[in-house]
């Protein structure tokens, strides 16, 4: 039996200096596009989670670019329909935002049992293309809080 996810995620908002916005399409839901994302396994700090979450999902060393924990949560009911993947009763998850600045726009080598394409976009595209309505802010308030402004 698979282990239960924590209740305890990041949010990886990659971008580059143009503040294009990394996007992948999720394997499991086409056409729900978001950030990397992804739970904390074990006693991991969080910063340690996004790491591992950006390269599980684009292969890129997260540690050779300026990654920055915004130090915003954001709680949320998790879809019913993903609530199996967390222990009985669990239906609340707490959401760590991260960003991740890259040179430019950085091919990616996605997980295929995760994700089935990427697309780079400026950020006010990417804003409108996320499900996600806390992947949404976050790109949103990408132009006040990045490290290019």
């Amino acid at each position: 039996m698979p282990v239960k996810k924590q209740p305890v995620s990041v949010l990886v908002v990659i971008y580059n200096a143009a503040l294009d916005v990394l996007l992948l399409e999720r394997a499991d839901h086409p056409g729900y596009w978001q950030s990397v994302t992804g739970s904390r396994e074990g006693d991991e700090d969080l910063r340690a989670t996004a790491i591992r979450e950006v390269f599980e999902e684009t292969g890129l060393e997260a540690g050779l670019y300026p990654l920055t924990d915004w130090q915003l949560q954001n709680s949320y009911e998790i879809y019913p329909h993903w609530r199996h993947r967390y222990p009985d009763g669990i239906t609340q998850n707490t959401e760590h935002v991260f960003a991740l600045q890259l040179p430019d726009r950085i091919p990616v080598t996605l997980s295929a049992r995760e994700h089935l394409k990427f697309e780079w976009l400026p950020w006010q595209d990417a804003a409108q293309k996320v499900f996600s309505p806390s992947n949404r802010v976050a790109i949103l308030s990408l132009p006040s809080r990045s490290l290019s402004c």
